[in-house]
């Protein structure tokens, strides 16, 4: 029995994708799952994330103490100007 153009071209199509659908479904099977890579990716983010918190917490307690020594600093200006100011008021008092 002869087979006309659209039969041979059907049954060519049909055997190309089995082919490709299997060799797909095999390669998907034998490397890792999408979410695994998603996931991974996630939790290295997450820990990079978790990286820059902690610096950001140790950038804080640094400017806390600078704040805290130039408080200070402004205390004792503060003290010392008002020592010149009593020096300089009894002078012009006696």
């Amino acid at each position: 029995m002869r087979m006309n153009g659209w039969s041979v071209t059907i049954i060519t199509v049909g055997a190309l994708l089995a082919l490709t659908s299997f060799g797909c479904a095999a390669r998907q099977q034998e490397g890792q799952q999408p979410w695994d890579a998603a996931a991974q990716r996630a939790s290295a983010a997450a820990s990079r994330a978790e990286t820059a918190a902690g610096r950001a917490e140790a950038a804080a307690q640094r400017a806390e103490s600078a704040a805290s020594r130039v408080e200070a600093a402004a205390d004792r200006a503060e003290a010392a100007a008002s020592r010149v100011e009593q020096r300089f008021s009894r002078r012009l008092y006696k």
